[in-house]
């Protein structure tokens, strides 16, 4: 058994925090919780997942993550109910400024099991996964 309870938060570092912060209150219906922008920082979150944005310092140079050559996220996976939630999400995101899509829903393996994949418009690589029945 581990001593951990599973995840509190993930702090992740954006490009812009405003515009992470519209796209995942906006385009996906989360929440903003705290923000704090002496830091600057905000708090997200859909009910189940927090996260924790952090402003990267923009007078310096910004390397975008690549996930073939960086250690540290690949993707952040959040979970939707439903086929038809993910296809109306799915045409949400692809119209969304900014959005780079990776690819739109498809079935992972052989099914029933969805997926997509994007950037949000601040870069940080998103999935959004239906389960299956």
């Amino acid at each position: 058994m581990a001593d951990t309870l599973g995840l509190n938060h993930l702090g992740l570092a954006v490009r812009d925090l405003d515009e992470t912060t519209g796209f995942l209150v906006g385009a996906l219906g989360w929440e903003e919780i705290a923000r704090d922008d002496s830091y600057p920082r905000n708090s997200v979150t859909d009910g189940s997942l927090r996260l924790t944005l952090w402003q990267v310092d923009q007078t310096k140079d910004i390397v975008p993550f690549d996930r073939k050559t960086n250690v540290g996220l690949h993707h952040l996976a959040l979970q939707v109910a439903s086929d038809s939630d993910l296809e109306r999400l799915s045409k949400t995101v692809k119209d969304w400024p900014g959005v780079v899509i990776e690819f739109m829903p498809e079935p992972v393996g052989d099914g029933p099991r969805k997926h997509m994949m994007f950037a949000e418009p601040g870069g940080l690589r998103l999935e959004l996964i239906w389960p299956g029945p």
